[in-house]
This record gives C-alpha cells, structure tokens and sequence, in this order.
C-alpha cells in the first residue's frame, strides 16, 4: 500500500461517517495556519502550503477536480504571501493590519468576480473538472481572494473567509468530506475571533516619525 492510499484511507468512524486522514490533517493544518495568521505569525503561510499539499490528496479522492486546483492555486498564493510577509516583518518589523482603500476593496471585489465568471466558464467548457461549476468556482474564487487580502494584511481578509464558509460547508459535506464540514464550522468560531483581534490592532496608534532636524529651524 503507497502512502497516498494510507492518507486517503480511513482515520475513524462517527456518527455513521467515515473521516479520510486526507480530510483530517489537511484541514487540521488548515485550521492551524487561520490560528497563526490570527496572531499575525509568518508561520501561517508554510503551515497553509502543507494543507494545501495534503487538501490536493483529499479532494482528489473525491473527484472534486476543482478543489484540487484550488489547493494547487492556494499553494502558490501561499509562496507568495509567506514573501510578503517575511519581507514585511523585516523592513517594519512586523505585520502592517490595516483596512483596505475603498479602491482596493473594488479591486478586490471586482477581480474576485471576474474570476468567478472565468473559472465558471472554464469549468462549463470542461465538464470534467467540476460536477458543481457554481460553488466549486465560487470556493475556488473566493480562497485564493481571502489569501491575497491576508497577504496585504487587510481586514477584509476575515469577511472573504465567512463568505467562503457560507458555501464550503454544504459542499463538502455532500461531497463526503464530512471533517472538512466540521472544521469549517470551527473555521467560523476562529474568523470571529481573529476578526476582533486584527480590527482592534487597527485602533492601535501608530508612532510617529521622528521629526526632521531641519524642522525645527524651519
């Protein structure tokens, strides 16, 4: 037996479901990379790209070749979030949260719904990549929109995941992924509560460049 059939076999039995290892450690790692990005710690990104990894397994076995891309994208915004983030805490010494622009949330907004429609399209054209184009695309979509606006350290971030949520966990339960079902349910708590925590760090005043020297004789 490969290793790819151990994780995708089964890790326990409740409530008359089966719970693939797949599903239980990817989003275990899932749910601690949302913890790490709550505390605004730059592990958040490797700790995601490892659920990513293991997500690609899991969807794979459920035939949602549209959750495999998505992993497979959510690994490559990871990379470049843990380079934003990394680069961040070197030049400021820390993670910058803050609220997007109006004009940032437009473009987030407005990206996010194009690529809706695109994926959609993409899918319709090959049937064979999802068996629900609409929520598969809109996770899709919706993930990697979340991801960037953790990348930027906005707020916003936050709201994109309970948007996701709404719609990841009727999927997956129907999907047989029922610990991804659960964990979203947790997923939800843990939004809740990094939201707090990031807007209150918005309330906190920034300190003040120091003055020039040439002001003062100014």
């Amino acid at each position: 037996m490969s290793a790819l059939d151990t994780l995708n076999g089964s890790a326990f039995s409740a409530f008359g479901q089966q719970f693939l290892w797949t599903d239980v450690v990817g989003n275990g790692l899932g749910l601690a990379g949302l913890a790490f990005g709550w505390r605004r710690s730059v592990w958040a990104w490797p700790v995601q790209l490892l659920s990513g990894v293991v997500l690609v397994a899991a969807n794979w076995s459920a035939h949602l070749t549209g959750g495999v891309g998505k992993q497979l994208l959510v690994i490559g915004v990871a990379v470049w979030g843990w380079a934003q983030w990394r680069r961040g805490a070197r030049t400021s010494g820390g993670i910058a949260i803050r609220f997007a622009t109006w004009r940032e949330r437009g473009l987030l907004v407005g990206g996010t719904v194009v690529g809706l429609f695109a994926v959609v399209g993409l899918f319709s054209l090959y049937p064979s990549l999802s068996w629900n184009p609409w929520p598969d695309a809109y996770i899709f979509v919706g993930t990697v929109a979340a991801m960037v606006a953790m990348a930027r350290g906005w707020v916003e971030f936050w709201f994109a995941w309970l948007a996701v949520d709404v719609v990841g966990v009727p999927l997956a339960w129907n999907s047989g992924l029922k610990f991804s079902a659960f964990v979203y349910v947790l997923y939800f708590v843990l939004v809740i509560a990094g939201m707090h925590a990031w807007w209150q760090q918005t309330r906190v005043p920034r300190p003040k460049a120091p003055a020039l020297e040439g002001a003062a004789a100014a």
